[in-house]
């Protein structure tokens, strides 16, 4: 999941303050080219528009939480299941907890509801894409039921995106979102 290519990219970078600073219905290519300090015509050849803008920006910076994650889990070893189970919690927790999608969550919502009702988007993607990697290598050490690793990890993103989209909602039954995940997360790809 590394973006290395994209970690001092000033566009990037003065995008996610615009959207910190106003959100992202306001945030405009005006605002960001000034921001990085270049000319707007500038921030135009290398995204069309906003929208290309911000996505890039999202993939950005959630992959970053992801890959962080992916890697802790990796070099605490132990079987396929546990390293998955591992990453998916943690990786929801910090994801809710990265300050741009609580921003995005908090002004734009509505933003959010594409990738929850009509398609992926590209941190989706690649995390269904690694998380079939780790499947695959569960697997192969008996710790994951055999059945395709990329339905199983897709089933394993939707679980962890309804958490992640419902970790703010306020809630009165004291339910522990990321206890209960992993729960979840383990027993569906407990082998029978």
């Amino acid at each position: 999941m590394s973006h290395r290519q994209d970690d001092e990219d000033p566009l990037l970078d003065a995008a996610r303050a615009s959207v910190m600073a106003v959100g992202v219905r306001r945030t405009t290519m005006s605002d960001v080219a000034r921001r990085a300090g270049l000319s707007r015509q500038t921030a135009y050849r290398r995204h069309l528009d906003v929208a290309s803008l911000l996505s890039s920006l999202m993939t950005r910076e959630f992959a970053r939480v992801l890959e962080g994650v992916r890697e802790e889990a990796a070099a605490a070893g132990g079987p396929g299941r546990t390293r998955v189970v591992l990453s998916v919690v943690e990786g929801c927790r910090r994801l809710a907890a990265e300050p741009l999608f609580a921003r995005i969550l908090d002004v734009d919502p509505e933003l959010l509801l594409p990738y929850v009702t009509q398609r992926l988007g590209g941190v989706q993607r690649l995390l269904i894409g690694e998380l079939s990697e780790d499947v695959a290598a569960g697997i192969a050490d008996g710790s994951i039921r055999s059945e395709a690793p990329a339905t199983l990890a897709a089933m394993v993103e939707l679980l962890a995106r309804g958490a992640v989209l419902a970790a703010h909602a306020e809630r009165e039954d004291g339910l522990d979102t990321w206890g209960e995940l992993g729960i979840a997360v383990d027993a569906y790809l407990r082998p029978a």
